[in-house]
């Protein structure tokens, strides 16, 4: 649960009076949220479970694919149980009502606009907010794990921010992978150029930064070890699980895409889990509660099944929007998908927090003490002056990179991915996107040196081997184009567009039958796939095939009306059906 706690003071197991005068010692709470095995399979050990499950994946789907769905069904659906806390419990949204009004209509507009017109800078926004996003959920279990075992301190909350801090960006700026894309579409909307000393540089502080806030840290449990304060072994053992697959999922893994579904499905897991436990308390103990929260977060085991499935169901928009024919349309909904993620991060910046007391009483944690309010009513600046700085702080980078972008000053394509490929020589795939640039550009030979880099960084990149296949293509070199799309095809056997790409150098060759069996491959694992569609038709057509090949060729033309050779081919194919 993402910010599920700031500062709790010192929070900790009170006694009660005895009559006498001396303090009545509680009896210690359980350092488990829920209970020991589902604390370690929920909230600490996931990702030992994940690791064999993604491997059987990918046996079986492409990394691509993975990404959709986990994105769709994972990362969209786990927005649902924060919907239905601000709008299904009726004091909050009374307490709230401006934020839940007026938060989902701007961001709802301002997302729509930016698909819509291609603002690069919302994906800035998201990819910031939804590491910081992540980095919270982590700070929010350590400071629940500490109140457990009356370790609340405000020195170790603020300890744990500046650790779970700390490895959270420093991952993202050592990693090539995760550091090339947010890169990629910060240039594209007119993000200042990172040389590569300012990146050095920013590595450097990131590890000396890293070293001294762990060393800090470690000093600190250390030390209230010894003088024997409560310090929560959970808390260090899922911190420990956390940072580390948080590591593994961005420099470990051979595919970036992979690496974020994997933790993706971890920070799910963990949110789906905390948020059941914690509705279904707050319904058994507070009665005034009704309506669809009691209904859903009833005791039943039946209803986790409906609570799953409303999460698949809200989730399923997100694939429903790739599908789309229509541009616009799929603008839109792509637009409400965006909005979704910045609700879900916003909303749970203040509906889950620990210091407010019926938070508190719904994770179990009743007896954790008042200094955390005393904390907050200290505060030098209004509450909404506050929010209004937090906004402020997000929305005028925002502003200014969406008027940059629509000055059109932004670089040209070349440049961003010359730039990119510059400071990450050792990133492949940021030397094959350069590649593709140079050879979109028209300078094929230089396209073609970047493409060698990057197979020699990474032999396993399909991608690679593909684009050196168009490129000998484009040279005429058929069979050394033709070598290099069955490597493509090897690395990767659901490819659609090498499929595609070598039956038509097959037919080039004159092998129609080896042709349309690729083809035929190709719109299996591609069925949207416009050029196969054509080139099929146009094959049936020369067999006699006139009825499959109309078929096809309106097929082709309803996915890309403007295909001038599909309406020609459509026509010759019906006036020979006819004879």
């Amino acid at each position: 649960m993402a910010q599920t706690a700031t500062a709790l003071g010192n929070s900790g197991t009170v006694g009660a009076k005895r009559p006498g005068g001396s303090a009545a010692v509680s009896a210690p709470r359980p350092p488990w949220i829920l209970n020991w095995w589902r604390d370690l399979l929920f909230f600490v050990g996931t990702p030992l479970l994940l690791l064999p499950l993604a491997t059987v994946a990918q046996t079986r789907w492409t990394a691509q694919d993975i990404y959709l769905f986990v994105g769709a069904f994972g990362a969209m659906g786990h927005h649902l149980p924060g919907m239905i806390r601000a709008y299904g419990d009726r004091a909050l949204f009374a307490r709230f009502r401006l934020r839940f009004v007026v938060a989902p209509l701007v961001l709802l507009a301002v997302c729509i606009l930016c698909t819509i017109y291609g603002l690069k800078a919302l994906e800035v926004v998201a990819f910031t907010w939804g590491i910081w996003h992540g980095m919270m959920q982590t700070y929010g279990f350590c400071r629940i794990y500490d109140v457990k075992v009356a370790a609340g301190a405000v020195g170790r909350a603020r300890a744990d921010f500046y650790f779970c801090f700390a490895w959270f960006v420093a991952v993202v700026v050592l990693s090539p992978m995760r550091l090339r894309s947010f890169l990629d579409f910060y240039y594209e909307s007119g993000g200042l150029i990172v040389t590569e000393p300012v990146l050095q540089a920013l590595r450097a502080a990131a590890v000396a930064a890293l070293a001294l806030v762990s060393a800090v840290f470690v000093w600190q449990h250390f030390g209230d070890w010894r003088r024997g304060r409560g310090v929560s072994l959970v808390k260090l053992a899922l911190l420990a699980s956390s940072i580390s697959f948080w590591w593994y999922c961005n420099i470990g893994v051979a595919n970036i895409l992979v690496g974020i579904a994997l933790f993706e499905i971890f920070h799910d897991v963990q949110y789906l889990t905390i948020v059941w436990s914690f509705n279904r308390n707050r319904v058994e103990r507070d009665s005034s509660i009704g309506g669809f929260l009691r209904f859903v977060f009833r005791r039943s085991g039946a209803l986790i099944g409906l609570y799953v499935g409303l999460v698949l169901a809200y989730g399923s928009i997100g694939l429903v929007a790739g599908g789309l024919s229509s541009e616009l349309i799929r603008q839109v909904l792509l637009g409400c998908v965006t909005a979704s993620a910045l609700l879900h991060f916003y909303y749970d910046g203040f509906i889950w927090k620990v210091r407010e007391r019926a938070t508190r009483e719904s994770l179990g944690l009743d007896q954790a003490g008042g200094p955390a309010d005393v904390a907050a009513a200290r505060r030098s600046l209004a509450p909404w002056m506050l929010h209004g700085l937090r906004w402020a702080v997000l929305a005028l980078p925002f502003a200014v990179l969406c008027a940059i972008q629509l000055s059109g000053r932004t670089l040209p394509l070349l440049e961003r991915r010359a730039r990119v490929a510059e400071v990450l020589p050792q990133d492949a795939q940021a030397q094959l996107n350069y590649g593709k640039a140079l050879h979109e550009a028209g300078q094929l030979k230089e396209a073609m040196t970047r493409y060698e880099s990057a197979r020699k960084l990474n032999p396993t990149l399909d991608e690679t081997e593909f684009f050196l296949g168009l490129a000998y293509s484009d040279l005429g070199e058929i069979d050394t184009a033709m070598g290099f799309y069955r490597r493509s095809l090897e690395l990767n056997p659901k490819n659609p567009d090498a499929e595609c790409n070598l039956a038509g150098l097959f037919n080039a060759k004159g092998k129609p039958g080896e042709a349309r069996r690729h083809y035929e491959r190709s719109l299996e694992l591609k069925p949207r796939q416009v050029l196969a569609r054509k080139e099929l038709a146009d094959l049936q057509t020369d067999n006699g095939e006139y009825d499959a090949a109309v078929e096809n060729y309106l097929a082709a033309l309803k996915l890309k009306p403007d295909f001038a050779q599909a309406r020609t081919g459509l026509a010759l194919a019906r006036s020979m059906a006819k004879k």
